[in-house]
């Protein structure tokens, strides 16, 4: 909104300063400061809200150190983040631009999803909230929106480069130039670690015939909704301690808005060879308002939590990373950048599929971790969970480094 306010002023009034919101790197610090003030000042009101209200966490003995001490603790605390990121959206993006809009529907898509989970367990005392069943259906219905807007709207395109040979105009110099062919549809991605960086849903069926490239969109919509479900039940497994969810997710994010930066700038793009998308530039007001919510949420949430997140919290940043990943066509990363969720999701996977086997044969279950997911693997070893949290931040760090690091590893 101030967005289009300040564009006006300076159209029709040549308003002093009134330029500065034309900038992306400006409104982008705007964004990071406002949401960060949004989280810490306001987050404390919404916290004495939360506990007047009686909205705390019923925890369970699983026979972790410092567990019962928890008992509580108000819950539901993810309306902050939700809250924090999008006050500084309305008022500093621009509210037309596709990618903006599909990641404001994420955002309360899952987090009514994951209120409602919240709200189940508290106040209908049901300790399993809303039932898996629904939480699927609630991604899938994310995903066909996500995937079919991405791929049917005419604002999401990406620009090729035209191959130049530069001609030597003198000794010492060259004539350069940035050529690209006109913005084209198209479900191409990036892959990392390989010369041709890039992908094509469209391959997985046209090899079959070529005529069947017109059912590309299923496919991708059908990878959007895995990439989804994937990610959003990851960062979910992943808030367990205090801190762990919103700190891992900021390393995450940021990664994701270098990433948003360069691939809409046409000049960063073609020097990185990477693949140009226009618009998505906008991208990066969200990521720093998201990004400023969650360290101000840290502000409450680090060891010892005064607030935790809840599935309102957790299932918002899965999907809203996902999102991201998925516009910036950099989800093929996923694996790399969101390596804590993957190995909190597998130790889920392995622990349970191991179990069930294992009494299948033996009659009795075994387990591979001491307890899953991995952090309480490392609780039941002895490990404090600050010590637990600030090492998986550091491995989250190795990661982000890693995978930005493929831009020009090939």
């Amino acid at each position: 909104m101030l967005y289009y306010l300040f564009k006006y002023l300076e159209e029709t009034y040549q308003f002093t300063g009134a330029s500065l919101f034309g900038f992306l790197t400006f409104r982008a610090a705007v964004a990071i400061i406002l949401s960060l003030l949004i989280s810490t000042v306001f987050g404390k009101r919404i916290i004495s809200f939360l506990q007047k209200q009686q909205v705390g966490e019923t925890i369970r003995d699983l026979g972790l150190e410092g567990q019962k001490e928890k008992a509580g603790t108000p819950t539901m605390g993810g309306v902050i983040i939700i809250l924090a990121t999008i006050i500084p959206v309305l008022l500093l993006a621009k509210l037309d631009n596709i990618y903006i809009i599909l990641l404001l529907v994420t955002t309360l898509w899952m987090g009514v999803i994951g209120f409602i989970d919240d709200y189940i367990k508290k106040f209908k005392n049901d300790k399993e909230g809303l039932k898996g069943r629904f939480k699927i259906l609630g991604q899938i219905g994310l995903g066909i929106i996500v995937g079919t807007t991405l791929f049917f709207h005419n604002d999401v395109t990406i620009k090729e480069k035209i191959p130049v040979h530069l001609q030597v105009q003198s000794e010492s110099k060259q004539a350069s130039t940035l050529q690209f062919y006109p913005e084209t549809k198209s479900t191409k991605t990036t892959i990392p670690f390989v010369k041709s960086n890039e992908f094509d849903y469209a391959d997985l069926i046209t090899w079959i015939h070529p005529g069947l490239e017109k059912y590309a969109w299923i496919v991708f919509v059908l990878a959007v909704i895995f990439i989804i479900a994937a990610v959003s039940n990851g960062a979910n497994l992943t808030d367990g301690i205090d801190g762990l969810a919103a700190g891992t997710s900021a390393i995450i994010v940021l990664t994701l808005g270098i990433f948003a930066w360069v691939s809409g700038n046409i000049i960063f793009s073609d020097y990185l060879n990477i693949m140009y998308i226009p618009r998505v530039e906008e991208i990066t007001i969200y990521i720093a308002a998201f990004v400023g919510a969650l360290i101000g949420f840290l502000w409450y949430n680090t060891f010892p939590a005064q607030v935790f997140m809840g599935d309102t919290g957790s299932l918002t940043i899965g999907g809203i990373i996902a999102v991201i990943a998925i516009a910036v066509r950099k989800e093929w990363l996923i694996p790399v950048l969101c390596g804590i969720f993957l190995a909190e999701n597998l130790s889920v996977v392995m622990q349970v599929g191991y179990f069930k086997y294992t009494k299948k044969k033996y009659g009795a279950g075994r387990r591979i971790f001491k307890m899953s997911p991995l952090h309480h693997h490392y609780q039941k070893s002895g490990y404090h969970e600050s010590k637990i949290v600030t090492r998986f931040w550091i491995v989250g760090i190795l990661l982000a480094i890693l995978t930005i690091v493929t831009l020009k590893i090939r």
